[in-house]
């Protein structure tokens, strides 16, 4: 516990360094998303593939690591539905789909343990940002429905997955 602490002190520190410097464009996925006080409909859909990519990436580090275990193996696949819904929106609003930049913004926890806490600091941070972009007047205005239910399904995912790290952490 003391080690995720301290973790998630350094990453506090490094984006708060980010914000001195002036240079949010380092931020990925929710991180991004939550520093970013004027969404457009491409942020948001750019944030929300990045924070995929990484959820994904993520899981796959962690069973890398620890072995091929649920709830990662099942919430992988999961990832891979998101992005492909993703990629759909991207397809209608005619942008192209971004790259997965993911690796670089990777952090591997060092024990299973911390891998549980992860996702649910993870889970937390997406259901935020997907709130934050389902609390935007764009999406509150009727013009994207298919955007507004795109990330209600996305957040709803997150709550599931939530649960399923929540339920493992438990155990210890």
């Amino acid at each position: 516990m003391k080690k995720t602490v301290r973790i998630i002190a350094i990453i506090t520190m490094a984006v708060a360094a980010v914000f001195a410097a002036g240079a949010t464009d380092l931020l990925y996925g929710n991180a991004a998303a939550k520093a970013d006080n004027d969404l457009t409909i491409q942020d948001m859909l750019l944030y929300a593939a990045q924070d995929e990519y990484l959820a994904r990436a993520e899981y796959v580090a962690i069973m890398a690591k620890f072995g091929t275990a649920r709830p990662f193996s099942n919430i992988k696949e999961s990832e891979e539905t998101h992005l492909e819904w993703l990629a759909g929106a991207y397809k209608t609003y005619n942008i192209a789909f971004p790259a997965d930049d993911s690796k670089s913004f990777l952090i591997i926890p060092s024990t299973l343990k911390e891998a549980y806490e992860t996702g649910v600091k993870a889970e937390i941070d997406n259901i935020a940002m997907y709130d934050k972009f389902l609390s935007t007047s764009l999406i509150k205005s009727g013009k994207y429905e298919d955007l507004k239910t795109l990330f209600t399904n996305l957040r709803n995912a997150s709550e599931n997955h939530l649960s399923a790290f929540q339920n493992q952490l438990s155990k210890y």
